[in-house]
């Protein structure tokens, strides 16, 4: 006597294959279904700095988003460089309904501070502040894009960039 019938076992291993793949795209979905929705995973482009001296150069940037189980947080890492200049932006956010708030830093020059603002819809827009600095960031999310866009009256002025998803 056989102690599993093949054909009985098979579609065991089947049905557990499915209810997997249904829970993994059930958390999946839920953490895409919340306020940062479509900004999830690795993104890279270019685009260009406005510099408070009056010069625009060209950048690479690197981007990583990370949304929690619940789809309400956000961290994200952006990376740009151009030949002269570079920025290295790290942000952990909360959502509050529509409204975000968090803490944001930049390590190349040692700089942190707060942010507010609203997200949803493919779209974040948050005012950050540190001593001495303030910005304005608007990201916007649709398909495998991605723009970014920072207004300052600082040392950058602003920086427009587009990335796709990786």
């Amino acid at each position: 006597m056989k102690l599993f019938d093949s054909s009985l076992f098979g579609q065991a291993i089947r049905t557990a294959g499915v209810g997997v793949i249904l829970l993994l795209s059930l958390s999946a979905g839920h953490a895409q279904s919340g306020p940062f929705a479509g900004f999830e995973g690795a993104w890279s482009g270019n685009g260009t700095v406005a510099l408070s001296d009056g010069t625009t150069e060209r950048i690479r940037c690197k981007a990583d988003y990370k949304v929690n189980g619940t789809g309400l947080g956000l961290k994200q890492n952006l990376h740009c460089a151009s030949d002269s200049y570079k920025f290295d932006l790290t942000s952990d956010v909360t959502s509050h309904g529509e409204r975000i708030s968090g803490n944001w830093s930049e390590a190349s020059r040692n700089i942190f501070g707060y942010l507010q603002g609203t997200a949803g819809g493919g779209q974040i827009e948050v005012f950050v502040e540190a001593s001495g600095f303030a910005a304005n960031l608007t990201l916007r999310a649709n398909g495998n894009k991605q723009t970014v866009q920072i207004n300052s009256k600082g040392e950058i002025r602003g920086v427009s960039i587009t990335m796709v998803k990786s």
